[in-house]
């Protein structure tokens, strides 16, 4: 038995509880993504101390005798998932339809942005998202990681999916908004800044290890960026080109400090040339990758060949924007192309090493399904999607030598957090993450995806017979 093995059999062993701590869920189908399956009429039984499940298994006579229980929930009418996952949300920004970012962030208090982060958070976890991964706080300082907080233990303060969070981001010197109208040279707009600012091999070491000792659960680098939006209504073409904001030895520099503490990258890219050195340097996940190459079916065999880096679209924000303007914006016509036709021959290639995130944020939060609906629309099999939203979650989202670190902390007794359990797949020793979804994913997925009756995190019901019970 693998030292991992002997930890999963611990984890299930130490989360056997009395018959008052347990809960049953009868399932009318469950998906397994592991196996892409739907399974007909399983059971599964959860830990309301720890969170976790103890079993999964087929209904049995017995299970369906004592229907009256407390302790058993009758979901045989509904498909039961994992906790869908959202890898790419703003919890500190809403949508563009309602407020620009550049006036969200310079117009909009730090007090109001996380007021409406937690708003953001509950209509996340009533929407079936049940983990997300926020990448930067866009101005909102250090609040992600007071939210985090929040959000986390057997009582969370408020209701909301487990919360990874990216802390500031980091930029370099004139790459990145809020941009002065008055003056030009100027980084920000009244001491506001959208991410960290960085410059050359030892600040970017610097802000990576100044936002780890922070307290970010990840480190989000835009490796590229409209660098030049000044030339907008005078070269357009040029101010919507995504040029390279860090050399080689700079982005190798924040990489290996970051994985050196035990903590992945996310990097925004859309230009191929920048991907590719992402690429090489070992970067943890790339964030859209559309790029404006001719073929671009060589960029993705690129990530497609790197296994161990996962590919979040987020088609929805590029969508959303087209949706905004009406179809009447060239720019964000052609970004839907172009993002389009990437994901196409992505799955022309059988690429699997993806991730669902749509940038929520910029659409409005409690909509997170959006991306794995246009993922259905583009060609997608339905199965492949629910796996990228649930499975594919975990494993873009699970911290760096997590079988290792938790060998050693279950071995020695240390107690697990909301974000060291296991989530994404309903097994034991797993997170008690389900929604519960009524419909046909085969016959209509947009309507199954949307119709959330059932939500559990950790064990705890926020959500059952449609009802928001938070």
């Amino acid at each position: 038995m693998t030292q991992l093995q002997t930890f999963q059999a611990n984890s299930v062993a130490k989360t056997t509880s009395s018959a008052t701590d347990t809960q049953k869920i009868l399932a009318g189908r469950l998906f397994d993504p592991y196996k892409l399956q739907l399974l007909p009429s399983q059971t599964i039984t959860v830990s309301k101390s720890t969170g976790l499940i103890l079993t999964v298994g087929s209904t049995s006579e017995n299970d369906t005798r004592t229907l009256a229980s407390d302790e058993i929930i009758d979901l045989r009418h509904l498909t039961i998932l994992p906790g869908f996952v959202d890898a790419h949300v703003h919890f500190f920004l809403h949508s563009y339809g309602e407020t620009s970012w550049n006036d969200q962030t310079t117009k909009e208090s730090l007090v109001e942005r996380t007021i409406r982060a937690t708003v953001h958070a509950r209509k996340t976890l009533m929407a079936g998202f049940t983990t997300v991964r926020d990448l930067g706080t866009e101005g909102a300082e250090d609040a992600d990681i007071s939210l985090r907080k929040c959000l986390s233990g057997p009582s969370p303060l408020i209701p909301g999916p487990r919360y990874f969070c990216a802390n500031r981001a980091i930029v370099c010197t004139g790459s990145y908004g809020p941009k002065s109208s008055l003056h030009k040279n100027q980084d920000g707009v009244e001491g506001i800044v959208g991410a960290e600012i960085a410059d050359g091999v030892d600040e970017c070491i610097r802000a990576t290890r100044r936002q780890i000792g922070a307290g970010a659960d990840w480190i989000k680098i835009y490796a590229d960026y409209r660098f030049r939006s000044r030339m907008d209504g005078i070269s357009p073409g040029i101010s919507g080109a995504p040029l390279p904001t860090f050399g080689e030895s700079e982005l190798q520099g924040m990489i290996n400090t970051a994985h050196s503490l035990s903590i992945k990258v996310a990097a925004h890219a859309c230009n191929a040339n920048t991907i590719a050195t992402l690429l090489k340097l070992g970067v943890d996940s790339i964030e859209h990758g559309s790029t404006l190459i001719p073929h671009p079916e060589s960029l993705m065999r690129l990530i497609c060949a790197t296994s161990s880096t996962i590919w979040v679209p987020t088609l929805a924000v590029s969508y959303y924007q087209v949706q905004l303007s009406g179809g009447k914006d060239p720019r964000a016509n052609q970004a839907w192309k172009i993002v389009s036709e990437m994901f196409r021959h992505a799955l022309a290639m059988g690429m699997d090493n993806i991730a669902c995130g749509g940038d929520t944020g910029a659409f409005p939060h409690g909509e997170n399904a959006l991306e794995m609906k246009l993922m259905v629309r583009l060609g997608a099999d339905w199965r492949k999607v629910l796996k990228w939203a649930t499975l594919g979650g975990w494993e873009c989202i699970r911290p760096m030598g997590w079988e290792t670190s938790h060998d050693i902390n279950g071995g020695y007794g240390m107690p697990l957090g909301d974000n060291d359990h296991r989530f994404g797949c309903l097994r034991p020793g797993w997170a008690a993450d389900l929604v519960g979804v009524k419909g046909d994913f085969e016959e209509d997925f947009e309507a199954t995806v949307d119709t959330v009756h059932f939500v559990m995190k950790a064990g705890r019901i926020y959500k059952k017979d449609g009802k928001d019970l938070a």
